[in-house]
């Protein structure tokens, strides 16, 4: 009798610890009113240079970056942002990528868009997002925008 007792007790505890998980796990996310799930709180407009290893920081910031730069042919203000022109050619549209994967991964608040205009047109970086983050790029990008 104590055995069953046991086995039920047991029984009941993984019964709710799955029906506690289930529910977890299926939870619908927040929806804003236009169906786009939401997050509860923002990220801080800093750039979290070891959400990056060592090795990307080098190739981020000491290679890429700099590299982008002396191949950027224009630069447009938004309302929201920037968005920078490059050649639209194989090698500049992977190194944009790459570049923006990583600044996705330290600066986690910026809408990243990246455009190839029809008809053989340039290539674009587009850097936009919330209140704040065209003031963001203004100090922190300076030099993306000369």
């Amino acid at each position: 009798m104590k055995v069953t007792i046991i086995i039920l007790a047991a029984a009941a505890g993984v019964a709710a610890t799955f029906s506690m998980v289930r529910g977890l796990t299926s939870r619908e996310p927040d929806q804003q009113s236009n169906g786009v799930a939401s997050t509860s709180s923002n990220s801080p407009f800093a750039c979290d240079i070891m959400a990056l290893t060592a090795e990307q920081r080098k190739r981020h910031f000491g290679e890429l970056g700099p590299m982008l730069r002396s191949m950027k042919k224009s630069v447009r203000e938004l309302p929201d942002g920037y968005e920078f022109e490059f050649p639209a050619d194989a090698n500049t549209y992977a190194l944009v990528t790459e570049w923006s994967i990583q600044e996705r991964t330290c600066c986690p608040f910026f809408d990243i868009d990246i455009r190839l205009d029809r008809e053989g047109g340039p290539l674009w970086l587009r850097l936009t997002g919330r209140d704040g983050t065209k003031q963001f790029i203004q100090s922190d990008a300076a030099p993306w925008l000369n």
